[in-house]
């Protein structure tokens, strides 16, 4: 027989498929045992852990009932933006607090945790989904235009409750809305006016300073240098035929002085002939010649005022009148003189009646002309003021045009502080026109809203736990954890177990083998306890299994 070698020194041999079946039989209570146990305490957690329902409700984007391009909204905020800004306003302490207080959450948490722990939880349980577009023919709209709709869902272990807070959040998620909405559509109105209101001031102001810039260089503005120069080419004008009329008035005035010399001459003649007959004749013809006189006045009044006003004006008039009734009381008055009879005028014998109507011509010849020298005198001295006053006038107008190039500076910078102040006025105006229509349609929920697309339901069954994962789970865990101390016992376990590993680990022929003899009584008893262990802990486990059973059964009887 060949000597035993070091078993330190002897690997193991190889395992085959009895030698694992015959681990699994010497094991199976290392294995089993963990599996059963692990299979009870993964259903006890199982059934004692609280369920999660979930209930959700959908949120939709309803677009706004006049379209932008006639009424644009103040809102320029994206939806989504706006969604995301509510949902972090939905879910802040004291928003949060006041629903737990409301609905009495988590009542057992409260009693061990402070508030801002359960609000954690509760922002953890809360989810609000990013906006996604969804076609308007799911929701039964004609066409395929892509609107915005959204998800606000709420786990909590009561169902009820869940839907509670769910109709909660989506009470105050639509109330957010309109709240921001009309605030924000109002704030901008607010400023809108209140631009408005600034760049009113601000014309007004520019206005004033326009206003009295104008009033102060009357006559003197840039856009006036045409219309002066033109005045005051006219005015010239009007100057040279002044001047005109003047020399043309002087020469019939030398003309009238010469006559009146002549006829001065021609009356000195006459009367040397008889002086005391023609003074007679003289005194007689006095009331005639001083109407001829009257009459000769008139007509010169009425020539100069034909020279400046029209046919139809009240001095022209009112002249002719008097011209008229001065003509019918010269001719009344001469034709009396011709008709009283010789013996009425003694004194006409001495002459003859040829002599006499000479003299009268003459005489009357020297007034006449001495009338129209007087009226040539008063239309110069007329003329001389007229040439006064346009010359007046016109230096006037030359320091209007020589003083219109210093202020056009000014003139242009207040035209285009003017011309924007407007158009800014003018663009505030209708800004604020659309801000205000924007305001009101807001104010009249013909905006941009929300609106309840699924209302928050009742959940029916549980989202977690997965219970029959989770008994599966902790089964598998304890078969692993079973497994794992089999093979741990089996490494640990240098005893030769079979004829195999006697023939492989002694390198010697086996020649018979003598079977292991216990005490009958021994093996009987020890099976016994076995069997009461493994009766006594099945039977534990069922009671714990059932009664963890019956107790989720009891917690949600509609399940």
């Amino acid at each position: 027989m060949q000597p035993m070698q070091d078993p330190y020194s002897v690997s193991r041999r190889p395992l085959d498929m009895e030698d694992y079946i015959d681990i699994i039989r010497r094991h199976k209570g290392w294995i089993l045992g963990p599996a059963f146990a692990a299979l009870v305490v993964s259903v006890v957690g199982a059934f004692l852990w609280p369920d999660t329902f979930i209930s959700m409700a959908t949120l939709r984007v309803v677009p706004p009932q006049i379209p932008d391009r006639l009424a644009p909204s103040n809102v320029n905020v994206d939806m989504t933006q706006r969604i995301q800004m509510m949902s972090a306003l939905m879910q802040n302490t004291a928003t949060l607090s006041n629903i737990i207080n409301q609905y009495n959450l988590y009542p057992k948490d409260r009693k061990k945790y402070p508030m801002q722990d359960l609000v954690e939880d509760m922002r953890k349980d809360i989810r609000i989904g990013e906006a996604i577009p969804m076609a308007r023919s799911m929701l039964g709209g004609g066409n395929n235009r892509n609107i915005m709709a959204f998800s606000i869902t709420f786990a909590y272990s009561d169902r009820l409750l869940a839907q509670r807070v769910v109709n909660d959040l989506v009470s105050r998620f639509i109330d957010e809305q309109i709240r921001t909405g009309a605030m924000s559509s109002q704030q901008t109105t607010q400023f809108m006016q209140d631009d408005f209101t600034t760049k009113q001031k601000s014309l007004e102001e520019i206005e004033k300073k326009f206003a009295e810039f104008r009033a102060r260089n009357q006559g003197r503005l840039p856009e006036q240098f045409q219309q002066n120069m033109s005045a005051q080419a006219g005015l010239e004008n009007r100057i040279a035929a002044t001047n005109s009329s003047i020399n043309r008035v002087n020469q019939d005035k030398m003309l009238l002085e010469s006559r009146l010399a002549i006829l001065n001459d021609q009356l000195k003649v006459s009367q040397a002939q008889s002086p005391e007959d023609l003074t007679v004749e003289k005194a007689k013809n006095e009331r005639l010649v001083a109407i001829d006189r009257d009459i000769l006045a008139t007509q010169t009044a009425l020539e100069a005022r034909l020279e400046q006003y029209q046919e139809n004006h009240p001095d022209v008039r009112t002249l002719r009148a008097n011209l008229a009734v001065l003509k019918r009381t010269r001719d009344n008055m001469a034709r009396e003189e011709e008709s009283k009879p010789p013996e009425a005028n003694p004194r006409e014998k001495i002459l003859g009646r040829v002599q006499q109507k000479e003299v009268r011509d003459l005489e009357a010849n020297i007034q006449v002309t001495q009338a129209l020298i007087e009226a040539r005198n008063v239309e110069i001295e007329n003329l001389t003021k007229e040439v006064g006053n346009l010359e007046k006038q016109a230096k006037s107008l030359t320091e209007r045009i020589m003083s219109s190039p210093s202020n056009e500076p000014e003139y242009d910078l207040l035209l285009r502080e003017r011309a924007i102040a407007k158009e800014q006025y003018e663009a505030a105006t209708a800004k604020k026109t659309l801000s205000e229509n924007a305001t009101k349609i807001e104010n009249q929920k013909q905006g941009e809203r929300l609106e309840v697309l699924d209302p928050a339901n009742v959940p029916q069954t549980p989202v977690s736990p997965k219970r029959w994962m989770v008994i599966l789970i902790g089964l598998g865990a304890g078969l692993c954890l079973g497994l794992f101390l089999a093979g741990l016992r089996e490494v640990k376990d240098t005893t030769l177990k079979n004829l195999k590993d006697v023939r492989v680990y002694t390198q010697l022929a086996v020649l018979g083998s003598i079977p292991l003899l216990e005490n009958d009584v021994v093996v009987r008893r020890r099976r016994r306890l076995g069997w009461l262990i493994w009766s006594t802990a099945c039977l534990a486990g069922v009671v714990m299994m059932a009664s963890s059973f019956l107790y989720y059964r009891s917690q949600n009887p509609g399940l």
